[in-house]
């Protein structure tokens, strides 16, 4: 979802149906309210100008252009197959990405045609040059939410883009061919985290490899030169808040980061090393700026996603960036939503559109189309305060049930959370006879830092502690769980998990699906890897800790762990969990 600059238009993908993938463009116009298709499905991404008076996006690799004012959708011809196509902010060009799993070139097309603007082409050079990809965000690189590897200037006679070639560099590109590289020390700060370029120079973050360090970096678009303006550090690793660093009007530099002493353990704001959001809330991102209504228009509101007290509710907050006497003000607006965009004084909040502090109208939302409605038990449980939920089957009554364990995606997700629409999968498994449990053990965001972070080079202890004593906590408060009989599923690094769960605690837990899990630590990303594990050079004793595959195999094929792929359906694990809790 996108809102113009202007405030004029709110740009979204909307599916056809609650479950269908294939979303089409629509476009909700602020001055009537009403919603106009501009381009059926399946459109998959977008993207617009400052304005959102122009889209643009790709099809089957085609590139196409639409017009969100008069709702015309163009086909614009393109020598080569198109990847992630962007307007420049004033809508003239688009620039668009070639071949981004090789040897990705950047090109844009506009009134001067269709121009190269880094990269080659011709099988001869890709031989000649390898993998060198212009464009791409680089392995790694959406391990730290960052999923672009290329960026408009805000006047539109720039681009911003990450090469790479075994190592990621920046380069700011000129549309009439010239280009300067940005410089730091890339081989003290390999991890390129964050890239923001909004107004007034690039803004970036970068990480020493152990991610325990970084800088947060000005460029200059001239030079290329950088300064730094702030440093990140942490024993364990550093964790950006989403949608810092970025500029604030007056010229001071937001900047995520944290506080950890004095009694302090919040994820806060500042602006120039001043204080900006009060230590009680715990903040997980930043969407925007909405201008205050009573204050200068240079010191406009952020419009900040958080949590204050209870880490199961996500909510909107107005943060004051105008310095006054009274320290960090806050203003809670509503509850957090999937989605949440602003643009000149609008705010959109899932399916509610805003102006200033005003309720103006609302999307046209399926959720009421969805097939469940589902009331989890939340709780806290142990005297480490653990979020806990547990979710019974439909006109439950009482008496006897088997537990599962979801794990979701594991580690560094959070699943107890107060949104409904979080909680369908898992009322289909609670209505096919299970008490369904989850548990955001340590190592889990939303409570503070340190919770998230104790689990540093020893995940797989504590996590699997947490969840044992998290379900002898819970009997207390639900008699019908049958903890005789508890499965556990999981994915990812959930899947690994699961897995580790049944493994090392058969006492507790029975059997387990783990889909597409990751046995060996080692074949992870890096940057997930070492975040939580440290170095594998000196690190070795705690690789093989958290290695899975000498005792699955150990366990054969006919253990309690099942293993899952794509091709398996939620079916075949509710067969083979009922199969393995019966034996």
């Amino acid at each position: 979802m996108t809102v113009g600059a202007d405030g004029a238009r709110v740009v979204f993908l909307r599916s056809t149906g609650p479950f269908e993938a294939a979303a089409g463009l629509w476009v909700l116009d602020l001055e009537t309210l009403a919603e106009h298709l501009v381009a059926p499905g399946p459109v998959d991404s977008y993207a617009v100008d400052r304005d959102a008076r122009v889209a643009a996006f790709a099809r089957g690799g085609r590139l196409f252009r639409a017009d969100l004012v008069a709702g015309a959708v163009t086909a614009i011809p393109t020598g080569e197959p198109v990847h992630d196509p962007r307007p420049d902010p004033q809508g003239l060009r688009i620039g668009y990405v070639t071949d981004p799993g090789g040897s990705a070139s950047l090109r844009h097309t506009g009134p001067d045609g269709d121009r190269l603007l880094a990269g080659e082409q011709g099988s001869a050079w890709r031989e000649h040059t390898g993998n060198i990809a212009w464009g791409v965000a680089g392995t790694g690189a959406a391990e730290f939410g960052r999923t672009r590897g290329w960026w408009w200037s805000p006047d539109g006679r720039q681009v911003l883009a990450v090469r790479t070639a075994g190592s990621i560099s920046l380069h700011l590109l000129d549309l009439d061919d010239g280009w300067v590289d940005v410089h730091w020390d890339r081989e003290t700060y390999p991890h390129l985290a964050q890239v923001r370029w909004s107004g007034g120079g690039p803004l970036i973050t970068v990480l020493r490899r152990m991610q325990q360090h970084g800088l947060v970096l000005s460029v200059d678009p001239r030079t290329g030169e950088t300064q730094v303006h702030a440093e990140l550090a942490d024993a364990r690793w550093v964790e950006p808040i989403p949608g810092t660093p970025r500029h604030l009007p007056d010229g001071r530099v937001l900047v995520g980061g944290e506080l950890a002493h004095d009694g302090f353990d919040a994820r806060c704001l500042f602006a120039d090393g001043s204080l900006l959001t009060p230590p009680g809330l715990y903040v997980r991102r930043v969407a925007g700026t909405l201008p205050r209504p009573d204050g200068p228009a240079g010191a406009p509101d952020l419009i900040v996603e958080g949590s204050l007290g209870d880490p199961a509710v996500r909510e909107i907050f107005r943060v004051r960036t105008s310095l006054g006497g009274g320290g960090p003000e806050v203003t809670r607006l509503t509850t957090a939503a999937a989605e949440l965009a602003t643009g000149g004084d609008v705010l959109v909040a899932g399916d509610r559109v805003w102006r200033g502090d005003r309720p103006v109208g609302t999307l046209r939302s399926l959720a009421a189309a969805l097939p469940y409605h589902p009331e989890p038990v939340l709780s806290r449980v142990t005297d480490r305060r653990l979020p806990a939920a547990v979710l019974y089957p439909t006109g439950f009554v009482g008496g006897g049930l088997p537990v599962l364990v979801t794990l979701g995606d594991g580690p560094g997700i959070q699943g107890v959370r107060a949104e409904p629409p979080a909680w369908q999968e898992r009322q289909w498994w609670a209505d096919a006879g299970f008490a369904v449990v989850s548990v955001d053990s340590r190592g889990t965001p939303g409570i503070a830092p340190s919770f998230e972070k104790a689990v540093h080079r020893r995940l797989a202890d504590l996590v699997l502690t947490d969840l044992v004593d998290a379900l002898r906590a819970l009997t207390g408060k639900h008699p019908d769980l049958d903890l005789t009989r508890v499965a556990v599923r999981g994915r990812g690094l959930g899947g690994w998990l699961a897995a580790l769960a049944v493994l090392r605690r058969p006492e507790v837990f029975r059997c387990a699906v783990a889909r597409d899990p990751v046995l060996d630590w080692s074949r992870l990303p890096r940057p997930v890897a070492e975040r939580y594990l440290g170095d594998p050079a000196d690190s070795a004793h705690v690789y093989r800790n958290h290695d899975l595959t000498a005792e699955l195999a150990e366990a054969g094929s006919d253990g309690p762990v099942r293993l899952a792929g794509a091709e398996t359906g939620l079916a075949e694990e509710l067969a083979w969990i009922q199969q393995l809790l019966a034996t």
